[in-house]
């Protein structure tokens, strides 16, 4: 059964939606103990139960709350994953793969040959942030290795590339409510936005997605989850329904 676009909670009216819910618990070992009276406490407490033993696709803890999103539902149902980019998405991915394993000079600086010749490239001085120029850097160099146009604004700026591809390119925004409600829509290449507050936000490069999954390629990062980026690495602790997640740039 699809995801259908929307969170299924206490109260949901679909008796189709909620008799496939109780069954797909059921089939985990989670039974209701009387009658199915819909979407109630009860079928409530058991998704609950199921959140609090069960994992993502990209093998994350589930978020324990009762309600149904896409990673509760890829994990009931099973998860479609899609690993292959297209158009100048795709070149943009591949040369970030190549980057995998770059790293500051020294760890913490915001330098480093590579990551000078990042930031350099997308406009601005050395020893700034740069997790969007990394972005920049593959679109650029990945567009001129395929012999392409690269359609990919040069900024530094994550909010900023966010807002020149919504006024310039709007049919290449991807909000995170389209996101959630489709989560097939969000493909290998795309660029994903979280927004931090405070005009800060962070970026990277989709690599696959398996439902509401995320295994990303992303600069000025660090893999045990610190905000001190060090270098580039692909990392699979992104979701679509991360609170901050903003939506995705698509250039697929």
């Amino acid at each position: 059964m699809n995801y259908p676009g929307r969170l299924i909670k206490v109260g949901e009216t679909d008796p189709g939606i909620v008799a496939a819910v109780v069954g797909a618990l059921a089939n985990f070992g989670y039974r209701l103990s009387g009658a199915n009276n819909g979407f109630d406490a009860s079928v409530a407490s058991l998704v609950k139960l199921f959140q609090s033993q069960h994992f993502d696709a990209g093998g994350l803890p589930l978020k324990v709350d009762g309600v149904i999103g896409p990673m509760t539902w890829g994990a009931l149902f099973g998860t479609t994953t899609t690993n292959v980019a297209t158009g100048l998405a795709a070149a943009a991915l591949a040369e970030a793969i190549t980057q995998i394993g770059v790293m500051e000079q020294p760890p913490g600086s915001n330098r480093g040959p590579q990551v000078d010749a990042y930031l350099t490239e997308a406009g601005v001085g050395v020893g700034n942030f740069w997790c969007m120029a990394f972005v920049y850097w593959c679109f650029k160099h990945g567009a001129a290795n395929q012999g392409m146009q690269n359609l990919f604004p040069r900024t530094a700026g994550c909010l900023d590339a966010w807002n020149r591809v919504k006024t310039g390119m709007p049919t290449r925004i991807l909000t995170k409510a389209r996101a959630m409600a489709d989560p097939s829509l969000v493909k290998p290449g795309m660029v994903f936005i979280l927004d931090h507050g405070d005009g800060l936000g962070h970026t990277g490069i989709i690599k696959s997605v398996s439902g509401g999954a995320l295994r990303t390629v992303e600069g000025n990062s660090n893999p045990n989850g610190s905000s001190n980026g060090i270098g580039v690495f692909e990392l699979n602790r992104r979701k679509i329904p991360d609170s901050e997640l903003k939506g995705f740039l698509d250039f697929t």
